[in-house]
Parts: structure tokens; sequence; C-alpha cells
């Protein structure tokens, strides 16, 4: 950082700093043929961007990010560029393991959110260690969002709640929002505080779609390749000059959510008296005799 940027970075620290910042990394196929140069590099510019962000995020105080990497739409793309983006992967991450003692100096913890079994096995077995090997890390916290798409995660989600109804592990009556979310690929992450989008675009791209509903959205012009720390700076300006607003959104969410599920509650009782309703929570919580 030059001492104009350290300065800025300072005051952005004193007001409300985000802890988890979602990116929606667009831009780096533009960059190559602005550049003219093949998508592959714009590719790997595109991971050199990741790991300067990771450092200005750890140096701003942000305590975990989620980067989407790879959609699931993704795969639809050429053969050729599908298989050179696996491979840049691959040798990224093999980097990562070629100093397992920088690994846990850095303290930065991966993980991998997604389809996994979509991922050719040799990425996947390499993801895996390095997510084994950072899995006690207690600083900066990276999610890559990788063979993911925010439809299939909530479907993934239902699904999961489906089974637990159907095998009798979980009343229909306890599906709520709270169950769904844990049954996201997300489920060990707060909800995103901030999410940025690169290269000017107004749309999600099916990122996330269940977890940011009350978050911050931030866009910006610049191509991925291109984020400097000013674009970095600026989106979290925003976020601070609409914090209030977000924390109220918040509350009146959670009331919401808080309503349906007494709603639900006073039904079973009338249907079922407060006897039953007891009884069936002792036996679905592990309570009862």
């Amino acid at each position: 950082m030059t001492w104009i940027q350290k300065m800025c970075s300072s005051a952005i620290s004193c007001g409300r700093v985000p802890e988890h910042v979602a990116f929606i990394m667009d831009g780096n196929r533009r960059y190559a043929k602005k550049h003219k140069i093949p998508s592959s590099e714009g590719h790997a510019k595109g991971f050199d961007m990741l790991v300067k962000l990771m450092r200005w995020c750890s140096e701003l105080g942000i305590r975990e990010i989620t980067a989407y990497a790879f959609s699931i739409a993704n795969f639809k793309r050429s053969t050729d560029e599908v298989n050179d983006l696996m491979e840049l992967c691959k040798q990224k991450f093999e980097q990562l393991l070629k100093d397992k003692e920088k690994l846990k100096a850095d303290d930065v913890q991966y993980r991998i959110l997604g389809r996994i079994e979509l991922i050719p096995r040799d990425l996947r077995n390499v993801m895996a260690e390095v997510v084994l090997a950072t899995k006690e890390n207690g600083g900066l916290t990276v999610n890559i969002a990788f063979a993911y798409a925010a439809r299939d995660d909530i479907l993934q989600s239902v699904r999961q709640a489906v089974d637990g109804v159907v095998d009798g592990r979980v009343a229909p009556s306890h599906v709520t929002h709270e169950l769904l979310s844990k049954a996201l690929y997300t489920n060990e992450s707060s909800i995103p505080d901030l999410v940025i989008r690169t290269s000017g675009e107004f749309r999600y791209s099916d990122f996330l779609l269940w977890q940011v509903s009350c978050s911050c959205l931030y866009i910006t012009d610049a191509l991925w390749p291109d984020l400097t720390l000013w674009n970095l700076i600026a989106a979290l300006l925003h976020y601070q000059r609409h914090y209030q607003t977000l924390k109220d959104v918040r509350q009146l969410e959670t009331q919401r959510i808080v309503k349906i599920a007494n709603a639900e509650l006073e039904d079973l009782i009338d249907r079922f008296g407060k006897s039953a309703v007891k009884k069936h929570n002792d036996w679905l919580f592990g309570q009862g005799n």
C-alpha cells in the first residue's frame, strides 16, 4: 500500500468494516480480449487478483470472503476453455501445497463451496488437501465457490429436508428458514454483509441468492483483473453509508421469520394440543425418555 492508501484504509477501519464480503469475479475474458491475449491468460490474471484481494481484505480487517470462481453454467463453455481453467486452478492449489509452512503462516482457511462431484478428480483431490491443511487456520476465511449455482444450493438443501421428513427425522413443521440455511453449502459461514460485482453488470448470476437477500450490493465498472485497492475502498465506503439501513432491514427480516415460526407453532397447538406438541418436540430433540 502507498501512504495515501494506508491513510484511507485507517480511516475505513474507524467505521463499520464488513465481516464477510462476497465477490462476483467477472471480466477475465473481456480483459483478455481488451489486451489481445489468450483467454487462459485472462483467467490467470484473475487468479493473481484474488491473491492480492485476499491480502487487502486481511489488512482491512475483513474476516471472510467468498469468491465466485466457477459456476455450474460455466461447464457449457468450450471444452478447451474449461480444461484450461481446471488445469490453471489445479496449478494454483498445487503451488499452495508446495510450501506448507507458508500456508500455515498465512493463516488463511480455505473452503470449497459447490457440487464437488462435478469437479475433475485430480483437481478435487488437490483442493481437498488444501482444505484439510488449512482447516485449523484462524485468520482470513476464503470460500471458493466452484461448480456452484445458488438455485442448485437451495435445491439440495430442500432435498435434504425432504429426506429428513420422509425418514421421520424431521417433522414437516420444523422445516424452517433456519433449518434450510443449515443445509446450504455456506452453513459454516455468516451471511455476506457486502457483495461486490466487477465489470459493471447488474445481476447476481445465480450466486448466493438465498444468502444475500439483506446484503449490500456494490457494482464497479472495473474488470476483475483490473480491480484496485481504490475500488475496494470505494465499496467499503458505500457499505458504511448504507450500514444503518441494512441493519434495520435485517432486524425486520429476523422479526418476520420469528413471526412465521410462532404462527406455525400456534397452528400446531390448535390442531394437536400443547401436550402433543411438547411430546413431539421432546422426541425430535432427544430430550424425552
